[in-house]
């Protein structure tokens, strides 16, 4: 069988939020990994049709302001507003109550966690002396946890990843488990605990699609996870 994943778009929030727009690693990753992608709108009467008829759920990276709640006391988000939050949080929503897989990436990773009681920063400079992570052309090494999904389906562990975002996980929720760290201690990957599939990363893995990176194979779990 040959998974059909939905792929929510994202727009162009610094550019007048125009278009719809997702990098080409997103769409290669899955079709390499045998499924089958097709993107998605904004479109709020879209979700009921989606969740039941898709097999899997990728959320995309990209740049918008979250609820005030959902970030830790005091901190607001620099990033505009976007109608992507609503019809987000509805796909992710469904897509977990269905127990149907999802992968969150960047901004995908931050809606997973928070959906689950995570609290995030505005500024990922507030969590002490870390990594300047807003770099595209920067590499890093992170540490994947021990016995996690991520460090199974991945198979070392140690990855070598990009970064660029201002907003991050800070504070986990109840449900939440931090499965990769950057060395100066910020949380680059987090898994729903008992949940079939239900990942987020901080990076962007679209952007080794085509090449042998190990992280890959996050995209081949994945498909895996949405055959069954």
């Amino acid at each position: 069988m040959t998974p059909r994943i939905a792929v929510l778009l994202d727009e162009n929030t610094s550019s007048g939020a125009t278009r719809y727009e997702a990098h080409k690693g997103y769409f290669q990753g899955l079709r390499e990994a045998g499924a089958a992608p097709f993107g998605l709108p904004y479109f709020a009467e879209m979700v009921e049709g989606v969740v039941a008829d898709f097999d899997g759920l990728l959320s995309v990276g990209g740049r918008f302001a979250y609820p005030p709640a959902w970030y830790r006391d005091g901190e607001t988000s620099f990033a505009p507003v976007s109608p992507r939050l609503e019809v987000e949080q509805a796909l992710m929503s469904g897509f977990l109550a269905a127990g149907k897989p999802v992968l969150g990436i960047c901004a995908g990773m931050q809606m997973l966690a928070c959906l689950h009681g995570a609290k995030l920063t505005a500024d990922v400079k507030t969590l002490g002396a870390v990594l300047d992570h807003d770099r595209r052309d920067h590499l890093h090494e992170i540490t994947l946890t021990p016995g996690s999904r991520l460090a199974a389906l991945v198979g070392s562990p140690t990855l070598s990843v990009n970064s660029f975002h201002r907003e991050a996980v800070a504070d986990l929720g109840p449900d939440l488990r931090a499965t990769a760290h950057a060395a100066d201690g910020v949380i680059e990957a987090v898994e729903v605990e008992g949940h079939p599939f239900a990942l987020g990363l901080q990076w962007h893995q679209e952007l080794f699609a085509g090449t042998d990176h190990p992280g890959n194979r996050l995209f081949s779990g994945f498909a895996e996870a949405c055959r069954r």
